[in-house]
């Protein structure tokens, strides 16, 4: 999961009941953030997920 100052991004994968208590137990553990469900099937295809493609940030995004 991917956590930001208002938010808490968390990977789902269409298992919906293990899905819901995922972000059930996310918004316990971060209580006051929004908890955001993001479909990840096709990043898990490729293999990664939610937090392999919010790792690195290109050079230039932020300024030095």
């Amino acid at each position: 999961f991917l956590v930001t100052n208002s938010s808490v991004l968390v990977p789902t994968y269409a298992q919906h009941e293990n899905d819901r208590k995922a972000l059930e137990l996310i918004a316990e553990a971060f209580p006051g953030r929004r908890v955001v469900g993001i479909d990840c099937r096709a990043l898990i295809k490729q293999h990664g997920s939610l937090h392999c493609v919010t790792m690195q940030l290109p050079k230039g995004v932020i300024e030095e």
